[in-house]
């Protein structure tokens, strides 16, 4: 017998940091066709930024494969990964994620969109790192209050 999931289970599925990206990433764009204002060298520096972050995201869910760890958020992680990207920053995709946007709006030419990227951010640390955080903690225990010591949620 198939269950049928409610609206709010379909909801808190399709909650995931992608698709705020994307809607952040929606908002730089509207805001650079209402107001542009590129800035000199933006495209170049955009695309670097696009590219370096999705350069981080990669390393960083290579290295939870090669831990057989997940990289969905909301899943209970198999292993504690601090090494490599993770020992530069404890949340290196959502690092990457906040890059690809700074990227984006100066791509764009949306640079009046730019401070929507610590918006992401602390949007993101609220509806996603914290409970994160705490499921690692309640995981991995003084292994990871060590990690956090040593190393920063961003950067």
């Amino acid at each position: 017998m198939v269950r049928h999931r409610s609206p709010a289970e379909l909801l808190h599925e399709v909650d995931i940091p992608p698709l705020w990206l994307a809607l952040f990433a929606l908002a730089s764009w509207a805001i650079g066709r209402l107001a542009p204002l590129p800035l000199p060298f933006g495209r170049a520096l955009g695309g670097g930024l696009i590219g370096a972050g999705l350069l981080l995201m990669v390393a960083a869910a290579a290295q939870m494969a090669l831990h057989r760890t997940t990289v969905i958020p909301r899943r209970r992680p198999a292993a504690l990964v601090t090494g490599g990207v993770f020992a530069l920053s404890r949340n290196p995709i959502y690092l990457a994620d906040a890059i690809v946007l700074a990227g984006l709006d100066l791509w764009w030419g949306a640079s009046l969109a730019l401070p929507l990227v610590p918006v992401f951010m602390a949007f993101i640390a609220r509806r996603f790192i914290r409970a994160e955080e705490a499921w690692i903690g309640a995981a991995f225990g003084a292994d990871y209050r060590a990690y956090c010591a040593r190393t920063r949620r961003w950067l």
